[in-house]
Formats: C-alpha cells, sequence, structure tokens
C-alpha cells in the first residue's frame, strides 16, 4: 500500500499572495489567528498582506493593504480584539465597492482571502468569490488590469474563520471568542456572587446573544444560576409564576442569593422580548426580593484571550493556509472549523444556510428545531441545564432504593467541585440516595462516608481544589476494610473523579472482584488532573484551568521581559512526565521552545535553541521564553538549562527561570472545567442508572456486575464522549511514566515551532478533507 502521508514540506506557498482581515464585531483571539495565518503563510514561502479596517480597507486600498512581515505579528497573540482592525462596510455591499476591492487585490496579486469574522462576513467573502471573474472582466473592459492579469489571478480563494463572541455559527463548535467571552461573563458572576450573599439580593445578569443563547446558556450551567431565557428555547405560558417559586423555594433552601441570566434577544412564546427590567419587576412584584440589573455588554467582548481560544485561533490560522495552499479553482470557500478537538474543513455556504435556517426556524416558532440545528454541542448543554436546574419534588422523583458513592481521587483539580455538584444532583433526579466519600480512598477505608443531598453542592461549580477532600492512597492495600464499609453503607455504585491514582485505583478494585462479591458494582472513573495524562481521553478536566494559570503568567513574564530587552525566561510546569501543559501552553503563550520527555532531547538541541535565540535577539523582538516540563530529562534539569543558557548567551541575552509549582493546581475553574465536568460527570451518572438496572438480581435482591464493562473509564476522545472498560485501556498506557503511549496534541508539537520560525516536519494527512455539515450531525451522536 503506497504511504499516503502528507508533509508541508512539499506544500509551496512561493509566488502565492495571501490577504487577511478581520470583519464585522471583534472577538478576543483574532490576532492570535491573524499571527498564525501570517507566519504560517511566510513559513511556506508566500506573501502575507493585513488588509486593515476589513471589507472598508479592501475597498480604499492605499495603505489600508500592508505587507506582513514575521516581526509585525509579534506580541499579538495576548491582546484582545483585532490590532489590524474590522469596520462594518456599506461600500462592499454595493456592485461598485466590490468592483474597488477586487482592483484593489488585483493590483498586488492577491487572490487568496482568510476571512475572520461573523456570517454576514463570510457571506460577503463567498459572493465576492462568485463575482470574481465577471468583475475581472469590468476592469478589462474599463482599460484598469491588463487581460493578461485576468488570466494570471483569474481564480479567488476564500477560507473562512468564525470569529464571533455569540458562537452562532453552525458548523463548529465553538467559534473564536466564544471562550474569552465565556471568562468575562464568568469573572463577573463570580464577583458578583460574594456582593449577593452579603446582602441577600438576587441578580438579573443580561449576556450577549441577540440571535443565539448559547453565552447564557453555557455561564448559566457554569455558575449554576437559577433561571436562564435564551433566545431558542422561549418559556412555557406560565412561566412567571414557575420562575417566582423557584426562587422562593431556593431562598428557603437556605439559598442567600439568587442569579438569573437573560440572552439580549430573549423572548416568550409569542416572540415577545424578556427584558432585564420586566424580569426585575416581576420578582420585585411578586416576591419583595432585593434585586439588581447588571448588563454586561461590551465588557464580553474585551480582555485577553483565554489560552483555549489563542489555541483554537493558532490552530485554525494554519490549517486556513494549508486549505488555501491546497484550493483549486473549482474548491467551494470553505470554513476551517472545530469538531470535538478535530480540525476540520466545511462548505462555507452549507454552514451560512444552517446558521440562517435557525433563524427561520425561530421565527416561525418550531424552538425545538432551532435548538436541534444549532448542533449536539447546544443541545448536550441545554438537556444538561434542564436535568440540573429543576429540582423535583421528592413525590415526582423516581425511587430506585440504589445507593451511590462519590468520591475524589488524586491531586485536586479545578472543576472536580462542579463534577461532583453535578453527580449528586443528577443521581437524587435518577432517585438515588447519594453518598460523599471524603479523602478518597483513605476516607473509604476509613468509613468517611455520608449521605450528601441536593442543597449541600449549592454553589459549589465555581469553588477550586477539592471540596470532598482529595488523596493519593491507592486502595490495594486496605481492599478488605473498603468492600467492609461498601457493605456496611449498601453501596452499590461508584463514581470517582481523579488523575492517575484514580485510573488505578479502579483497575485495583476490579481485579479484587474475585475475592470481595461487595466490589461487583457498576464503577465509572471521570478524568480530573491537571496534567491531562490519562489514557482513554484527550482531555481532563483541570487541564484547561492550569492552562489558562500558565498563559497569564507568562504573559507577565514576557511584558517583564520586554521592558528589560535581550532576557530569556526559562519557565517549569507540572505535568509529571505528561508533556501536555509544556506543549499547548507554550502554544498558546508563543514560547520559542518546550522541552518535554516525550520527545527527547539533548545537548545538540538545547545548542541550537540557543543560537535561534542568539538571531532573534538581533531582530526587533528582544525577548526569549522557554518551557521546561518538570519530568522532561533528568539530567538536564531546570537549573541545568538556566546555566547552559546563560553561559552560552553571555554578552548576547541574559536569563531568568522561574517554576510555577502548585499554582498551577489553584484559582476558580474556567467556565471550560466547569462545563465540561458537569456535563462529563451527568453522562457517568446516567450510564450508573441504566448499569443498575442492567445488573440488578430480583432474585438475589441485589445488585452483581461482574463483566469487563461494568468498570469503565468514560472520557472524549476525538469527537464524542466514550465509556472505555479500564481492562482495556492497559494496553494503551506507559504504567511506568503515567502516560497514555499514544498522545493527540503531539502532534500540535510542530505548529509551535513553526509559529517561533523553527523549520519542522509537520504531517498535514489530517488536513485537506473536506467534510459535510450533514455528516458532522451525524457522527456527532455524543459529543459533548
Amino acid at each position: 500500500m503506497p504511504d499516503t502521508k502528507k508533509f508541508i514540506e512539499n506544500l509551496s506557498g512561493a509566488g502565492k499572495c495571501i490577504g487577511v482581515l478581520t470583519s464585522g464585531g471583534d472577538a478576543q483571539g483574532m490576532n492570535a489567528a491573524v499571527r498564525a495565518v501570517v507566519r504560517m503563510g511566510i513559513y511556506v514561502g508566500a506573501k502575507v498582506y493585513f488588509i486593515h479596517e476589513g471589507y472598508q480597507g479592501m475597498v480604499d486600498g492605499g495603505d489600508n493593504i500592508k505587507e506582513a512581515s514575521w516581526e509585525s505579528v509579534s506580541s499579538m497573540l495576548q491582546v484582545g480584539g483585532t490590532v489590524i482592525g474590522s469596520a462594518r462596510c456599506k461600500d462592499f455591499r454595493t456592485h461598485e465597492g466590490r468592483l474597488r476591492a477586487a482592483l484593489n487585490l488585483v493590483q498586488r496579486g492577491i487572490t487568496n482571502l482568510c476571512v475572520i469574522g461573523g456570517d454576514g462576513s463570510l457571506t460577503g467573502a463567498n459572493l465576492f468569490r462568485e463575482e470574481w471573474s465577471g468583475l475581472l472582466d469590468e476592469l478589462v473592459q474599463s482599460g484598469e488590469i491588463s487581460e493578461e492579469a485576468s488570466q494570471i489571478y483569474s481564480a479567488l480563494h476564500i477560507v473562512g474563520m468564525v470569529g464571533s463572541i455569540d458562537n452562532d455559527f453552525c458548523g463548529t463548535d465553538m467559534t473564536i471568542g466564544t471562550d474569552s467571552a465565556l471568562h468575562r461573563i464568568i469573572e463577573v458572576v463570580d464577583a458578583i456572587m460574594t456582593t449577593a450573599q452579603s446582602h441577600q439580593r438576587t441578580f438579573v445578569l443580561e449576556v450577549m446573544g441577540r440571535h443565539c443563547g448559547y453565552l447564557a446558556l453555557v455561564s448559566a450551567l457554569a455558575c449554576g444560576a437559577d433561571w436562564v431565557l435564551i433566545p431558542e428555547m422561549p418559556p412555557k405560558d406560565g412561566w412567571e409564576e414557575q420562575m417566582c417559586y423557584k426562587l422562593s423555594e431556593n431562598r428557603a433552601d437556605k439559598k442567600r442569593l439568587n442569579i438569573i441570566i437573560v440572552a439580549e434577544g430573549a423572548i416568550d412564546q409569542s416572540n415577545k422580548p424578556i427584558t432585564t427590567e420586566l424580569i426585575k419587576d416581576l420578582v420585585v412584584r411578586c416576591l419583595g426580593f432585593d434585586t439588581r440589573v447588571t448588563v454586561l455588554g461590551h465588557v464580553q467582548r474585551g480582555g485577553t484571550p483565554s489560552a483555549f481560544d489563542r489555541i483554537l485561533a493558532s490552530r485554525m490560522g494554519v490549517e486556513a493556509v494549508l486549505a488555501l495552499l491546497e484550493a483549486s479553482p473549482g474548491t467551494p470557500a470553505c470554513v476551517v472549523s472545530l469538531c470535538g478537538n478535530q480540525a476540520v474543513r466545511v462548505p462555507l455556504m452549507e454552514c451560512v444556510q444552517m446558521t440562517q435556517e435557525v433563524q427561520k426556524a425561530m421565527d416561525e416558532k418550531r424552538f425545538e428545531e432551532a435548538v436541534r440545528l444549532r448542533g449536539r454541542s447546544f443541545e448536550n448543554n441545554l438537556n444538561t441545564y434542564k436535568l440540573l436546574s429543576h429540582r423535583k419534588i421528592d413525590s415526582e422523583l423516581p425511587h430506585s432504593s440504589f445507593n451511590v458513592a462519590v468520591l475524589n481521587v488524586g491531586a485536586p483539580a479545578a472543576g472536580m467541585n462542579a463534577a461532583v455538584r453535578s453527580a449528586v444532583r443528577v443521581g437524587i433526579t435518577e432517585g438515588h440516595t447519594m453518598f460523599a466519600v471524603s479523602d478518597g480512598f483513605e476516607g473509604f477505608y476509613k468509613g468517611q462516608i455520608k449521605e450528601i443531598k441536593w442543597g449541600d453542592v449549592g454553589g459549589w461549580t465555581g469553588q477550586g481544589g477539592s471540596l470532598l477532600g482529595t488523596k493519593r492512597t491507592l486502595p490495594a492495600k486496605h481492599i478488605d476494610k473498603i468492600a467492609e464499609q461498601m457493605r456496611i453503607h449498601n453501596i452499590n455504585a461508584l463514581l470517582v473523579i481523579g488523575g492517575f491514582e484514580a485510573y488505578l485505583g479502579l483497575m485495583e478494585l476490579q481485579a479484587a472482584r474475585s475475592k470481595h462479591a461487595e466490589l461487583c458494582v457498576p464503577m465509572v472513573m471521570v478524568p480530573a488532573t491537571v496534567s491531562n495524562n490519562i489514557p482513554g481521553s484527550d482531555l481532563s478536566i483541570g487541564a484547561d484551568t492550569a492552562l489558562n494559570a500558565i498563559t497569564d503568567t507568562c504573559d507577565r513574564i514576557k511584558q517583564s521581559a520586554s521592558g528589560t530587552k535581550r532576557r530569556v525566561f526559562i519557565i517549569e510546569t507540572m505535568g509529571g512526565y505528561c508533556g501536555y501543559l509544556a506543549t499547548v501552553g507554550g502554544l498558546a503563550a508563543g514560547a520559542d521552545a518546550a522541552y518535554i520527555y516525550e520527545e527527547p532531547f539533548d545537548i545538540r538541541e538545547l545548542q541550537s535553541n540557543v543560537e535561534h535565540l542568539t538571531e532573534k535577539m538581533k531582530t526587533s523582538i528582544q525577548r526569549g521564553l522557554v518551557l521546561r516540563n518538570e519530568n522532561c530529562s533528568e539530567n538536564y534539569t531546570t537549573d541545568f538549562i538556566y546555566q547552559l543558557y546563560n553561559e552560552e548567551g553571555k554578552g548576547v541575552f541574559d536569563c531568568r527561570k522561574n517554576v510555577l509549582g502548585h499554582m498551577q493546581q489553584g484559582g476558580a475553574p474556567s467556565p471550560f472545567d466547569r462545563n465540561f465536568g458537569t456535563k462529563i460527570a451527568a453522562k457517568a451518572m446516567q450510564w450508573i442508572s441504566k448499569k443498575l438496572k442492567e445488573f440488578y438480581r430480583e432474585d438475589e435482591g441485589r445488585v452483581f456486575a461482574n463483566t469487563e464493562d461494568s468498570a469503565c473509564l468514560l472520557g472524549m476522545r476525538r469527537r464524542a464522549l466514550v465509556f472505555q472498560p479500564v481492562v482495556q485501556l492497559k494496553d494503551e498506557t506507559d504504567f511506568v511514566h503515567r502516560i497514555p503511549k499514544e498522545q493527540w496534541w503531539l502532534r500540535l508539537r510542530p505548529l509551535m515551532k513553526i509559529l517561533a520560525k523553527y523549520k519542522t516536519s509537520y504531517d498535514v494527512s489530517d488536513s485537506g478533507q473536506l467534510e459535510h455539515i450533514v455528516r458532522l450531525r451525524a457522527k456527532d451522536v455524543s459529543a459533548i
């Protein structure tokens, strides 16, 4: 069979010109996308042009269209908004405007456009592409370009990236800017919660989203809001009484505050707007609660981009250049999008049509269809919110008579508490009695087990660390006592939330089933560790928060280095032997190098990195950032690398080192970790309910589960959440170094090197398949 691998070295951009523009509303992460397009374009030998002020700059020409250099995109990564400007452009909507834009592009030989914007901007780009040959004919007839030029520049290629904080574009799970906007919202909600708690207030928050309720829905999930109003799901008639009943019920339950989140486009069943003032008046009139309104407005668009948005935009920018290099005259305009953690290309007009269909369904009051058209990710968020927010009264609950225990194992990870809260509430909704185990397996064998109720986990989503307490103790030595505690409390199922120790612990419990019938119960593990080193899952709870902590610190350090000039920082990250934090943190922070265990390095590589930095100091970017995973090498320690750089860089640059340590485990969880923890734990609990029914033996009146598939790990794999028997993951695990044998993020390492100006080999075999949106939906059945 022929080798079908495709490498970047075989793709050349020589003789090609790429124009990059940002259009429509700004979004954090746009600059990271621009930077990636410019650097990848230059790397493959193309010329790249900034088109300032969006389509207006394309129409006006002149200094608005400037060639970009490698250095011109330095220090852009951490800046919010768009450095090259964006404008709403009426001229481009006219035929004359597009004719002027075509002339300006042809004069500079630009026939490849990378458009970063919302659906309006991308639709405009597609129209421009369809008219291109006609526009060139007109320019030839008016004598403004030659016949020869119209032949050379006969095809215009367009690749779009969606920059929109609303996440209102179909065909991609996340748009650039959405995660950062959620960060801004959650920062505000967390701050409001402390003041609301002091005064027992109700807060009504308005978030952006004129036609899409994504921000409102996910922020409501991430902060455990009491009520949420979004355009896709108008509340049923009589919602006012229902909402007030729920608010008063929560107050009676000793909850000192209420949070109501409203999307700016929220409507009722008759398509009438529901405003924050209307809700405030309603709460004051019906309940007499002290109520305040906060409209977040443009705060949501501002601030520095999150680690997620920087990585998303960098990956999309590189993918966009690859798509332009591979485009032929017949290739339809495409959008580079994200599905699970895969970068894919989707036909632009399919996405636009689907996005317009959502609006049409809403206008025609086909709301359930609108939710379905938004995609699985939106639908799952909505279903999880419904599952967690509406507390049923005891008489409504199914009564299962099953007892389910939840515990945290390993080191603390931000988002663990959100997962516990979700598991407890879903378990109660399913009719189970929930038990909380303190201090992991250590607390288990000591009998630190008590029932946990709905109200006990209120306000847990935003709390960092582990409120249940967590330990690294493994169960094997204490298996008799653990089995005894299982019997005493009649535990029928286990949910373990934790890191590598949780994975090992589950294997040990399963291995002990032959000796202890008490352990023959359904068990499931949800990965939660900052190191992201769990086999069977591409991501784990806590890793995103740790990445943001690393990225924030690196931003500050870069600022310090820029001030002093000619300074290189060596930064040590956590992760055990897993290089995820160092690599992905390096990509998000714009590092020059990242040393990891998975990619062995020697003194020659260290020497070439020093030489590379020496060359860099001759340019206008006189600073360096090098990340080192804590266990990347036994002998090339952080001190050794620091001393080597110091010695070799004498007279050219000086060096500083910084060990980030446990700050990576602390802090409030990021919106992504809150949301991921909430959804994955809810799914784990639903699996437990299913397995309890499956393994219940009527004749014996007990649960008996002794099959491989009754002890599973629930992980995110490419595009879906998958239950995998832990026994089957053994072969995928390097137990000595506590890492999976294969790790998806290693494919991102060449990106980091390319964006730091290193020549490297990059396997682009995964790129280039144009996927259709309908197929995406079918595949995406259990995406988060």
